[in-house]
């Protein structure tokens, strides 16, 4: 009775213990993106993603965050629609962004008065826009939308005009099969509402950038279909009037800006006179090199590369006294923004410590705020003014969560190559008594990616059900450097699985967990993976493979990376015994005993479900336990509330139904 009531005033006086972090949890947790300043500085807008249930779909809207005093508020409260990437006009009246609103469910160009009201839509643009960019005056607007392509079939007709290919890149993701439609340039008039297309051709164009002086456009391109092929994406510039010609800026024989990765828009100095924009490394690395940073002048057209790190760089802009060049660059574990000295190259950094920094904003007077996320907080907006300051926090009451530990790890690999990694343990209370708890091993995607101080929403459902999370980043990994992502070039499944094997034995040496329950898992590159290490780790006991291959000739042009294949692993004419030592999970399969689950997105183009369905089909074969689930609608990414959270239900009940053998002492 005085256990009960000593509970029940805790409850009342608002003191209950901590909870752990739940399945339905997951559905609470809100996104904050793309943080931009208003004109004078007085708050910051941002975009904040949360989840509806009721139609089972993500949605966005704008908010306001002050910079000095006061809560954030919502500048759009749209239910069943989003808005995304705001803009404030020049004149602080208004703000300017992208929605799916319109009538015929297009995205479209809108704005809103920034006292609030009825949005308006700028833009009417047929099959809608993919981006933009305002003008200086707030006048005009640099659009990006598709031309051309099959048109639509007459009226009364139900059956659909074939589609007529003939791009080698006919394939991408979110977008579908790619016909003769082709992303152009356009230029909007924001007051009589007509748009006129700016440039042409058969390549598409990207992230549009006006000058300050509204006289010119950066965009990002190709100079023909060869260099299209070969990612050979360039800077250009054009006049905003019909007739105008595009002049290219960049001249290096690499993908600048490159447009199938990280789309970046090119960065005007605060005087119009120089453009910044990263760089890939050379056309045979394709995302193994870390981007470096460009900046051309252009008045007399020399481009020189400042500031070259050995890691990746990110999102360039230049500082509002054009001294500096601030941007995102990836450390080991962790992203930090950075300044560059625009003359000597010099890096200093703003932020620093276990965090991952997504998103950052410029504003006058040397304003400055950045998206920060760590191992127990998903991205808050903070303001960096001498002391890092909380503007926006959309999660606040994972406070009150009883989140499970993440620190980081290292370790020797088999060859004596350090590895690192982060390790996630349960509470005490999460595991029974005089037990080790079973170990989950989670693989990232990429290949070059890396596991960060970021939150993890699965990883820590995992560890409130009493598993050990175990994250590597093997070799192949970013946040170390070319030399350690590019270990694995053309070379899968070989040093990486070791890598990660080297994992387990730390783990397992250090008493941290039960070697006889070990699951294994992760999404694309990371399924891929993890169908390697099925077949060649004896100790796993059960696997969930998500948007996973294996056998590399069975997707070869089903998939969207007909150049990268050919560029890092050759043509399979060419080269058939690469392919064919890349599928060893798949031509391997009577090796493979462990449980396996495969999970696939059913409209995904970057990793289709071919692979998952081959790996499900010859396990079914062999009579291993599998399961295969395609969750239908979805892209790579998934995005719907309910396969999100179904995802991580469902791979849970799978670790718990094949993982539940006797468990091995907790001491040494």
């Amino acid at each position: 009775m005085r256990l009960f009531v000593t509970a029940t005033a805790a409850l009342l006086l608002g003191n209950a213990p901590p909870q752990p972090f739940t399945i339905g949890d997951v559905d609470q947790l809100a996104d904050i993106s793309e943080p931009v300043f208003l004109g004078d500085g007085s708050a910051v807008v941002y975009v904040l993603t949360t989840r509806n249930l009721t139609i089972d779909a993500k949605v966005s809207d704008l908010w306001l965050a002050p910079w000095g005093h006061g809560e954030p508020r919502p500048l759009t409260r749209t239910a069943t629609i989003s808005e995304w990437q705001p803009t404030p006009s020049p004149d602080g009246r208004r703000v300017f962004f992208l929605s799916d609103a319109a009538e015929d469910e297009t995205v479209q160009l809108w704005s809103i008065a920034l006292r609030g009201g009825k949005a308006r839509q700028e833009s009417r643009v047929p099959g809608g826009i993919s981006d933009y960019a305002l003008s200086p005056d707030g006048t005009r607007a640099a659009l990006i939308a598709e031309v051309g392509g099959t048109q639509p079939p007459a009226e009364g007709l139900r059956s659909q005009p074939p589609l007529v290919i003939d791009r080698l890149g006919f394939k991408e993701d979110g977008r579908g099969l790619i016909d003769g439609r082709v992303a152009q340039l356009m230029l909007l008039d924001l007051v009589s509402g007509k748009a006129a297309q700016l440039t042409h051709g058969t390549t598409d164009t990207y992230t549009p950038s006006w000058s300050p002086d509204g006289t010119r456009i950066a965009y990002v391109g190709y100079r023909d279909e060869a260099a299209d092929r070969a990612r050979n994406s360039d800077i250009f510039l054009i006049e905003p009037r019909a007739g105008a010609q595009p002049r290219a800026i960049s001249a290096s024989p690499n993908a600048d800006n490159d447009p199938s990765g990280t789309p970046m828009r090119p960065a005007w100095s605060p005087d119009g006179q120089q453009l910044a924009w990263v760089t890939m490394g050379e056309t045979r690395w394709i995302y193994y090199a870390p981007h470096q940073l460009s900046v051309a002048d252009l008045g007399d057209g020399t481009v020189r590369e400042i500031g070259r790190i050995d890691r990746f760089t990110y999102y360039p802009r230049w500082s509002e006294d054009g001294r500096g060049i601030l941007a995102l660059v990836e450390q080991d574990r962790d992203t930090w923004l950075a300044r560059f000295d625009a003359e000597t190259g010099s890096v200093s950094y703003k932020t620093d410590g276990a965090a991952f920094v997504s998103a950052f904003a410029l504003g006058p007077d040397g304003k400055l705020a950045a998206l920060e996320a760590d191992n127990n907080h998903p991205a808050r907006l903070f303001a960096l003014d001498g002391n890092s300051r909380l503007l926006a926090d959309p999660n606040p009451w994972l406070e009150d969560k009883a989140l499970a530990d993440t620190r980081d790890i290292s370790f020797p690999s088999s060859d004596g190559t350090e590895i690192h990694g982060l390790l996630v343990t349960p509470r005490a209370g999460n595991v029974p008594e005089g037990t080790r708890p079973p170990l989950l091993v989670r693989v990232h995607g990429g290949p070059v990616y890396q596991y960060s101080h970021e939150f993890m929403e699965d990883w820590q459902v995992f560890a409130a059900h009493g598993y050990a999370v175990l994250a590597v980043n093997p070799r192949g990994s970013s946040g170390r450097g070319f030399d350690f992502s590019r270990a694995i070039y053309a070379d899968w499944g070989n040093k990486d699985v070791a890598d990660v094997r080297a994992g387990i034995d730390w783990v397992l040496a250090q008493g941290l967990a039960d070697p006889h329950r070990i699951g294994v898992g992760g999404w694309s590159y990371g399924g891929f993976l993890t169908n390697y290490l099925i077949a060649s780790e004896p100790r796993i006991g059960a696997a969930v493979s998500g948007a996973g291959a294996s056998n590399m000739l069975g997707l070869w042009g089903v998939d969207q990376y007909l150049r990268e294949y050919e560029q890092e692993l050759g043509a399979p004419w060419d080269k058939p015994e690469t392919y064919a030592r890349l599928s060893y999970p798949f031509l391997q399969a009577s090796r493979i005993t462990a449980p396996t689950l495969f999970l696939c997105a059913g409209d995904d183009l970057n990793v289709p479900c071919a692979g998952s369905e081959q790996m499900y089909a010859a396990l079914r074969s062999r009579g291993v336990p599998t399961r295969l689930v395609v969750y239908p609608g979805e892209n790579h990414g998934l995005t719907a509330p309910s396969h999100l959270r179904d995802r991580i239900e469902r791979s849970l009940d799978w670790y718990d139904r094949h993982l539940t053998g006797a468990s091995s002492p907790a001491s040494p």
